[in-house]
Order: C-alpha cells, then structure tokens, then sequence
C-alpha cells in the first residue's frame, strides 16, 4: 500500500493505539494503559513504531533493544488492512532501526495458539526468520 507511513508513535496517539490493539484482537497485556504507552514513547519513542494511513492508524510494532539482542513485539494490523504488506513493512522498519543500534539478531514472541500471527512469522522464513523449537517462555508479574 504505497500512502502507507510508517513513524514513530505520539504521545497523543496512545488511546488510539490501545483501540487499535483491541479491534486487531491483540492479547490484552498488564502494560496496556494509557500512562505505560506514554512511558514507552518517552523512553523508547524510536522504536515504539506505527503505520498510518488517511490520517488513521492502521498498524503498530514495539521495538525492544537491550544493548545485545533487538525484541519485536505487539505486531498488529487492523483487520481491513491485513494481507497489504503493512505488517511486513513494519517488521522491515523495526529491523532497519535495531540494526542501527547494533542488534545482530532478533527475537519475536508469539502465541502458540494464535494462527494468525504463526502464519504470518511463518510466511517470513524467505526473510530469515525461522521458528526456535529449543525455547519456551517464563513470565512473572512485578
């Protein structure tokens, strides 16, 4: 989709990221409020990416770079827009950004029950990424 933008979130644009989360049915996260996306566009604004169109938001990815390794997270498109590259050219923008800042390899998460976003990774093998059978994930709440 060629008058798709891909930038930087706002400050002013978090509410709408939130309902842009909920309409693409992404797995609500302790972090999903106002005040926590505020916090990430402050700290890690260049990263935190969004894709627009018409004036709409249609798309975001979270960049996560921890001085060794890129993180890509909370990859979502809005329902009408799947299947236009939107995703993939967010995913090449994060790439393009972590690689600046010296990431030599990235790690997506993603549900294993979700067959959606597994056929769209999936779909990325061409491009290098490849699903890790060695791995599981722990989590704990602070």
């Amino acid at each position: 989709m060629a008058s798709v933008i891909i930038r930087p979130c706002r400050f002013n644009e978090c509410a709408a990221v939130l309902s842009l989360w909920k309409e693409a049915e992404v797995t609500p996260s302790i972090n999903d409020n106002i005040k926590e996306l505020k916090r990430l566009v402050q700290e890690n604004g260049e990263l935190f990416l969004v894709a627009e169109h018409d004036r709409q938001l249609i798309g975001t990815v979270v960049g996560g770079w921890d001085g060794w390794r890129g993180n890509i997270y909370r990859l979502a498109v809005l329902p009408e827009y799947r299947r236009q590259d939107i995703g993939t050219a967010l995913i090449r923008e994060a790439e393009r950004r972590l690689l600046a800042k010296g990431a030599k390899r990235l790690s997506i998460l993603v549900e294993h029950e979700d067959a959606l976003a597994t056929s769209f990774w999936d779909s990325l093998k061409d491009k290098g990424y490849e699903r890790d059978p060695r791995m599981g994930r722990y989590v704990k709440t602070l």
